[in-house]
């Protein structure tokens, strides 16, 4: 579904990525994993097109999309959640959910002047599309609230919803459970795991390490803005320079 090449990105000469590369299989989810500044956010962004590598490639499904605009990615399937939320506050659950399906709208201006009756078709199916998408995240019964009336936890489902409700290609998970306490966290997991049955391709970054070892088919670990191992989470767990670059300094601070 994706492949990196030797991607690199430097900030004001530091570099964030230094010359990574791995494959995100289709039908699987890949977590991305590592210390604070590991510079696995960056990453995220220069696959979704916010921000841009200076080098290497980014293949999805074959076709290059390192130097596309993010809304050209967007079109091409590629889904996304954030760090820190992105939401809507004023508008409500469902017109949130709805904008996930901004590039699904295809009517041209002539007709959304005249309300053309395609265009109310349209609007109808898209409508019970975001409906759907909120009823498998649980959040139907709130559809109609404003997004800034909901908790914390609901709002990191509604952002999910978001990301799914037009069937992306690939979906990049960013840190999905942060501030999450554990009935939430153990509520993702589970749509998580919902996802990748139906067949969705998932990249997670994630600091939870229970969640990425119950969830991953597939981890890859960064350090300093390079790749230092990758592989099944059992291995990759018992590898010595992930210990040490990572779960070693969660050890160390628990």
């Amino acid at each position: 579904m994706l492949e990196l090449h030797h991607v690199c990105k430097w900030f004001g000469g530091l570099p964030a990525l230094q010359d990574v590369s791995f494959t995100v299989e289709t039908g699987r989810i890949t977590a991305l994993i590592g210390p604070n500044g590991a510079g696995k956010s960056t990453l995220i962004n220069c696959i979704s097109g916010v921000d841009k590598a200076q080098e290497g490639r980014i293949l999805l499904e074959q076709e290059a999309i390192e130097k596309l605009p993010a809304h050209r990615i967007a079109a091409l399937g590629v889904a996304r959640t954030f760090q820190n939320l992105k939401v809507f506050a004023r508008l409500s659950v469902l017109d949130n959910v709805l904008t996930g399906l901004t590039v699904a709208a295809e009517s041209s201006f002539t007709v959304s002047m005249l309300r053309l009756p395609a265009l109310r078709h349209q609007e109808r199916q898209l409508r019970l599309r975001a409906l759907e998408a909120l009823d498998h995240f649980n959040l139907s019964a709130k559809a109609n609230w404003p997004a800034s009336a909901l908790s914390y936890g609901d709002k990191k489902r509604m952002e999910m919803a978001r990301a799914f409700v037009g069937s992306p290609r690939l979906v990049l998970l960013d840190e999905p459970v942060a501030g999450l306490n554990s009935a939430e966290t153990a509520r993702i997991a589970r749509h998580i795991r919902q996802q990748r049955r139906s067949g969705h391709t998932m990249l997670l970054v994630e600091h939870d390490m229970e969640l990425v070892m119950d969830v991953a088919d597939h981890v890859v670990v960064l350090d300093s803005g390079r790749c230092i191992a990758s592989g099944p989470p059992d291995t990759v767990r018992r590898n010595p320079l992930v210990l040490e670059a990572y779960l070693g300094r969660m050890e160390a601070t628990a």
